[in-house]
C-alpha cells in the first residue's frame, strides 16, 4: 500500500510521505549548497537542514514563536515526484510565525543575518561584521509586504547557480501557489528533530520519521496525479500577480499540458489581462521578463528560445485587453528577446551585424518574402547587413 494513503482520511489536502519520498526529501536537506558572497566575502557553504535548524532555534530564543517549517514549491514537488524533466531551483522554505509589529520583521531580518555568522569560515574576524554587513554581502533579495491581506518577509540568500536559499515567513497570504503542481508543502519539524536526535544517521525507508505534506491547492491526490501526469491545473489565474502566465509558458516548454484545454483557452485570456493590469509599461514587461529567464532557465539555456515563443503564441491568441499597438510593441519585445537568445547562443553567425525583420503587412503577398520569417511561427529572422 502507498503510504500515502495513510494520511488523515478527514484531510484530504494532505498525506504522509513514503520513505523513498523521505530518503530523497534528506538528499535535498543535507546538500552543500554555496552562498556566494559580493567582493571579497567567501563563499558559504551550507547545508539547508542547518540554516533551518538555526533559524527556528534563534528565532524562538529571542521570542518567535515557530509554528512550524515548510519546504516549498518546486522542490517540494521535486521531493513528491522524480524525473519531472525539470531540476528544482530555489530552496524555498516558510517559517510560519506571527508578525504583529514592525518589530518582528526587523528582529527576524536581525536573525537570520547573524545567523550567517555561523557558517563564515574559521579565520575570519566576526567581530566588526554588522548586520548592514552581512545584507550587502550575501542577500540577493529582501522583501516585505505589510498588508490587511498579506503580511510576510523574504530574505534570499544568493547562488549564482539559481539556486538561491529562500527563507519566507509568514503571518498570513492569501495565495500561496499558482498552479496545482506548484502548490505542495512538506512539513520538515519531523526531519529537523530526527536530525538532532540521531545525527549522523539518515533515515531509511524502513526507518524514518513520518513526514506530512499538504496541498494548498486542494486534494492532495488530485494535486499530486496532476503532478504525475504532467498536468496544469488551477485557481481563479486573475488572483495571481502576472496571472501566473509566465510559470504557465515554463510548464508548457516542459511537456506539461492543460487538464482542460478547453477551459484553459478562456483561462490563458485571464493571464493575460492580469499580467497586462500588473505590468502595463513595456519597460516593467521586458524587467519581470529578464528577470524569469535570469532565475528559471540557469544552466537551460536551451530552452529560453522555445519558452519565448510559446509565450509569444499565448500573448499573441489570447491578449484581448490591450489596444492594437501596445500588443504589436510586447509581441514585438518577444521576438527581440527571442532574437537575443538565439545570438547568445551563437545560433546566428555574426550576430553583431544583422536586420531583423517581422511579420510582413497583409497584403504582401510576393514569395520571394517568404525567407524572411521562420514558417508558421511570425517570428523575426535575420539577413546579414548590406
Amino acid at each position: 500500500m502507498d503510504p500515502q494513503e495513510d494520511g488523515d482520511p478527514c484531510d484530504p489536502c494532505s498525506a504522509v510521505l513514503t520513505g523513498e519520498q523521505v530518503s530523497r526529501l534528506h538528499a535535498v536537506l543535507t546538500e552543500v549548497v554555496p552562498v556566494h558572497g559580493r567582493g571579497n566575502f567567501p563563499t558559504l557553504e551550507v547545508r539547508l537542514s542547518d540554516v533551518v535548524a538555526r533559524v527556528r532555534s534563534h528565532l524562538e530564543m529571542s521570542g518567535v514563536a515557530v509554528k512550524d517549517v515548510r519546504l516549498n514549491g518546486s522542490t517540494a514537488s521535486h521531493v513528491l515526484v522524480r524525473d519531472l524533466g525539470w531540476t528544482y531551483k530555489d530552496l524555498d522554505v516558510i517559517f510560519r510565525v506571527d508578525l504583529p509589529r514592525e518589530a518582528e520583521f526587523r528582529l527576524i531580518r536581525d536573525v537570520v543575518l547573524g545567523t550567517l555568522l555561523d557558517f563564515l569560515p574559521e579565520g575570519v574576524n566576526k567581530e566588526k561584521i554588522t548586520a548592514v554587513t552581512l545584507k550587502e554581502a550575501y542577500v540577493q533579495k529582501l522583501v516585505k509586504v505589510s498588508t490587511e491581506q498579506d503580511r510576510w518577509s523574504l530574505i534570499s540568500l544568493c547562488n549564482h547557480h539559481g539556486r538561491n536559499v529562500e527563507l519566507k515567513f509568514v503571518d498570513r497570504i492569501r495565495r500561496q501557489f499558482e498552479f496545482s503542481v506548484d502548490s505542495f508543502q512538506i512539513v520538515l519539524d519531523p526531519m529537523l528533530d530526527f536530525y538532532r536526535q540521531r545525527r549522523p544517521a539518515a533515515p531509511s525507508p524502513s526507518s524514518h520519521p513520518a513526514v506530512r505534506g499538504e496541498s494548498v491547492y486542494g486534494d492532495f491526490q488530485v494535486a499530486l496525479g496532476h503532478l504525475r501526469d504532467k498536468l496544469i491545473a488551477t485557481k481563479r489565474p486573475e488572483e495571481i500577480r502576472g496571472g501566473g502566465l509566465l510559470k504557465y509558458c515554463n510548464l508548457l516548454v516542459r511537456d506539461f499540458r492543460p487538464a482542460s484545454e478547453e477551459e484553459f483557452k478562456g483561462l490563458e485570456r485571464y493571464m493575460c489581462s492580469r499580467f497586462f493590469i500588473d505590468f502595463p509599461d513595456i519597460g516593467e514587461q521586458q524587467r519581470k521578463l529578464e528577470a524569469y529567464l535570469h532565475s528559471h532557465f540557469v544552466g537551460e539555456e536551451q530552452s529560453k528560445y522555445d519558452y519565448l515563443m510559446i509565450l509569444r503564441r499565448v500573448v499573441n491568441e489570447s491578449t484581448v485587453c490591450l489596444m492594437g499597438h501596445e500588443r504589436r510593441q510586447t509581441l514585438h519585445l518577444i521576438s527581440l528577446m527571442a532574437f537575443r537568445v538565439l545570438a547568445e547562443q551563437n545560433a546566428i553567425p555574426d550576430a553583431s551585424c544583422v536586420t531583423c525583420y517581422y511579420q510582413p503587412a497583409p497584403h504582401v503577398q510576393d514569395s520571394n518574402f517568404s525567407n524572411y520569417y521562420v514558417a508558421n511561427q511570425n517570428i523575426p529572422t535575420w539577413l546579414p547587413c548590406n
